[in-house]
């Protein structure tokens, strides 16, 4: 009765009410069965209590709303009565002990089990993730299971949920699908995206198939690029397997694993993990080996990285420091050589040790070098600029550091300059630096800085003339310019978002001396500034105030 009753099913392939009923008939046989076998009671007995559990998941799907619409559930049905048939006939075969050798018998067993545990945790995602809900597809479409998963225009849904449940080859099939349904529409596809296919799509990334991994790295590389899935590719459980393809995957995977840890890196926590998890390494041997997108994107993240202080020892002890030196010259992208120098320039942002490895390494006779380039030179400038303290000035200067700051004053883009005005800052230790650099031009560069749109750049340059004007012929240089006194005064705007009052405080009262100076201070407002910062105790400003006001007065009797 049974066995016509399934042959009957076979053939009906629209009623999903039948397969549950054949289902539901099958398993009393199959524990009736299995109960019966004396050989092999281990494995039976697991595969008995897989088999009591089956009713109570059919119970749950059949409760279901959108139970009888929906082609996955059909699909789940026809596997479950499938591992039941299979049950049954590996159960009589046991009896009669007619089955090729006890180790094949066992495999066979073995297999069944592992079926009737995907048959239970299929059916349970069908209820957990919602999918029943969700992924109703017409009948047209239903009516054949292969046509379902390979079409790219079927319900994305579907396809998400098909990544969970069913064998790999399913899983594969379905996968091919989404890799195409993202081509067409992954704005679309990113929209209906949940956490449960980002695990899945995880799961499939430990694939021993090359082609599945190669497939799933590309979607999740989608993902990471999008920027809308970061944090459930993290918790999911992304990053180890993304650092194992990026240590010994297939080209694609590779390159598509190395791009989505470059996403995920600009996360301060996510760059810590990915060092925690031994990612550092391959990266290293990607920036050395890799091509060149591979290569570039390495880089980058090795420059996230960097950007996290409490990692920076840790990726000097894997060699870091040499390999960004080296990109400096032969990166074969010009992004690549870019990342590098933001790289040292981070590592060497706060830490004397790193500092004084990437001068013994050599680097800061390439940065330099790299300053000659088109590249954008702001992060090499900062590169330099933490590290003029740690080296002597008389090999800064054999190695051309004034003339190539010359050089980015004039021509380097406003970041840059500030840099290079922030460096200027650092080396004028001694009034023999400082005759140097008043005499390398770069006076009148930091004077048109002062004009500067951003608060921060303007602070950096009146900070260094105030360096520099200590130093008379400097102070001199610096009254010859019509632009100084006009761009110093508008800088004691007593605002608080103006941090460079103080140093323009400094320099306006080096140039007071100079009656001309003082003539142009007064025309230009410097009074009513200077009376405003005398109440906030700004330095200097009360002297000055004074100075002005008594050169004022005098004038005014001279000319009564």
């Amino acid at each position: 009765m049974v066995e016509e009753r399934v042959q009957e099913v076979s053939v009906d392939t629209q009623s999903v009410e039948s397969w549950l009923s054949c289902a539901q008939e099958l398993v009393p046989v199959a524990v009736e069965k299995a109960r019966e076998v004396k050989g092999f009671p281990g494995r039976w007995k697991m595969i008995i209590s897989k088999l009591e559990q089956i009713p109570s998941r059919l119970s749950d799907l059949s409760c279901h709303p959108c139970f009888s619409k929906n082609a996955l559930c059909k699909e789940q049905l026809e596997a479950v009565t499938k591992s039941l048939k299979e049950s049954i006939e590996l159960a009589e075969l046991c009896l009669k002990e007619k089955y090729e050798g006890k180790l094949q018998m066992q495999s066979d067993l073995d297999a069944l089990s592992g079926k009737l545990d995907l048959n239970l945790r299929d059916c349970g995602l069908l209820i957990k993730t919602g999918v029943l809900g969700e992924a109703t597809v017409p009948s047209t479409v239903a009516s054949s299971s292969s046509e379902a998963e390979g079409a790219p225009n079927s319900n994305i849904r579907e396809l998400l949920a098909r990544l969970q449940i069913g064998h790999l080859e399913a899983k594969h099939r379905a996968l091919d699908s989404l890799v195409e349904a993202m081509k067409e529409d992954e704005k679309n596809v990113l929209a209906v995206m949940g956490r449960s296919n980002i695990s899945a799509l995880v799961q499939l990334l430990t694939a021993t198939s090359t082609c599945i991994r190669e497939k799933t790295i590309t979607v999740i590389c989608s993902l990471a690029e999008s920027g809308s899935c970061e944090n459930w590719l993290v918790s999911e459980g992304v990053l180890p397997p993304l650092i194992r393809l990026v240590e010994s995957g297939s080209t694609v995977g590779k390159e598509k694993a190395t791009i989505s840890l470059q996403r995920l890196s600009m996360s301060a926590d996510t760059a810590r993990s990915i060092v925690g998890h031994g990612g550092t390494r391959p990266l290293i041997e990607i920036c050395q080996r890799g091509d060149s997108v591979s290569q570039a994107a390495a880089a980058s993240t090795l420059k996230n990285l960097s950007a996290v202080p409490e990692v920076r020892q840790t990726l000097a002890e894997e060699g870091i420091i040499r390999v960004m030196i080296n990109l400096l010259d032969c990166g074969i992208l010009l992004g690549s050589k870019e990342c590098a120098a933001e790289c040292l320039q981070n590592l060497t942002s706060s830490n004397d040790n790193l500092r004084r490895n990437v001068i013994s390494e050599g680097g800061l006779r390439n940065l330099l070098a790299y300053l000659d380039g088109p590249l954008p030179q702001e992060s090499a400038v900062g590169a330099v600029r933490n590290m003029v303290g740690s080296i002597s000035l008389e090999v800064l200067i054999s190695l051309g550091f004034l003339p190539r700051l010359v050089h980015v004053l004039k021509s380097g883009s406003l970041g840059a300059q500030q840099a290079a005005a922030s460096a200027i800052c650092r080396v004028c230790s001694s009034n023999d630096m400082k005759k140097m650099v008043g005499e390398s031009g770069c006076i009148p560069l930091l004077i048109k800085i002062l004009e500067a749109k951003t608060n921060s750049a303007r602070e950096v340059a009146a900070q260094a003339l105030a360096s520099l004007i200590s130093l008379s012929q400097n102070c001199r240089e610096i009254k010859r310019d019509d632009k100084s006194v006009p761009n110093l005064v508008q800088l004691l705007d007593p605002s608080p978002h103006n941090t460079a009052k103080k140093y323009a405080v400094c320099c306006l009262s080096c140039l007071s001396s100079s009656k001309k100076c003082k003539k142009l201070m007064i025309s230009h407002g410097a009074i009513g500034y200077l009376k405003k910062l005398t109440e906030m105790d700004i330095p200097g400003a009360k002297k000055l105030l004074e100075r002005l006001e008594r050169g004022k007065l005098r004038s005014l009797f001279s000319r009564k």
